[in-house]
């Protein structure tokens, strides 16, 4: 099934305890179509400068995502440049934010993109995520939403009606907090599927995830990695390998969102452990299985039979 994500391609400079890189390619649709690519196809929109380097554009086609989208406007690729707390990762400064091309971006869906079977708003501003659903021919199968703390916070009512449009939307729990102005994540939770999105991907970092699907209720662990390189991407290239899969099974079953739920975070967890799309670029299959098969290893455990019980009731009961 065909997959279409909007958002942003851009030239990060970061730093973390591990070194640092400069303006190495990134981007909320770049590392979500990295990790997406592995499990289905994936058609990019988004804009860069004339300086975006062939290299990269030749990256992102040998793995086989459709460019038909990638817009080359005049002028510079959006820059972004962050420094990463040295001994959390969770905390990081932004250094300097250059809009360049992306400040004029208007995204414009070819006849083949309006047709997408599923499809992923990235964070960028709501005005566009809007443009980009008044342009589908008809409704996809699937719409997800990514945000951020900005739009919450300048951009509430706009991004609210996005939210209304889609089907999953992914916050971490200190943007589902803010934008609810609720502090437990179920209530929190459960205002937003008020809103109109069925299913709730709350993203807790090296936390897990936690995921409210109508009546069932997923949570799911980080995978345990030692080194944390680079955090930034970790969670696009979540919902890159969640909406691959989804998209590549064609099947919005529970079962298939915990399974896609466990995809995203073995796709987040291979992100964290390069600069840039370093690590996730250069995968193949049986990593990627392996990771995943050692998700269910750590996250199984014995049910109890019909007839047992957790109490040994030969204890003396006080």
């Amino acid at each position: 099934m065909s997959l279409l994500v909007v958002g942003s391609v851009a030239y990060d400079s970061v730093s973390t305890s591990h070194g640092s890189r400069e303006e190495a390619l990134g981007g909320s649709a770049t590392y979500f179509s990295v990790a997406s690519s592995y499990f289905s196809e994936v058609n990019l929109v988004a804009v860069v400068g004339e300086d975006f380097r062939h290299t990269d554009r030749n990256t992102l086609l040998g793995h086989g995502i459709r460019l038909d989208g990638l817009e080359t406007a005049k002028g510079k690729t959006f820059r972004w440049k962050g420094l990463y707390d040295t001994e959390n990762v969770n905390n990081r400064e932004t250094l300097d934010t250059q809009l360049n091309v992306f400040e004029t971006f208007s995204p414009k869906l070819t006849d083949n993109q309006i047709k997408s079977d599923y499809l992923f708003l990235a964070n960028i501003a709501p005005d566009l995520q809007l443009k980009v659903l008044e342009q589908m021919n008809t409704r996809p199968k699937l719409i997800a939403l990514d945000t951020m703390n900005f739009w919450i916070d300048d951009h509430r009512s706009r991004l609210t009606d996005v939210i209304k449009e889609v089907d999953i939307l992914f916050m971490d729990q200190d943007e589902i907090r803010s934008f609810t102005k609720v502090s437990n994540i179920f209530t929190a939770a459960k205002k937003v599927r008020e809103l109109g999105p069925r299913i709730v991907v709350v993203k807790k970092g090296e936390h897990g995830v936690l995921v409210i699907n109508e009546g069932d209720i997923f949570a799911a662990p980080a995978f345990p990695i030692v080194d944390v390189i680079d955090p930034t991407g970790a969670g696009d290239s979540f919902a890159g390998g969640f909406m691959g899969y989804i998209a590549n099974s064609n099947n919005t079953s529970p079962e298939s969102i915990r399974r896609a739920t466990i995809v995203g975070t073995v796709m987040g967890s291979f992100a964290v452990q390069g600069f840039s799309i370093e690590k996730i670029q250069s995968l193949n299959n049986d990593e990627i299985d392996e990771r995943f098969r050692g998700m269910v290893g750590i996250t199984s455990f014995s049910a109890l039979a019909n007839e047992e019980s957790l109490i040994n009731f030969s204890v003396k009961q006080n």
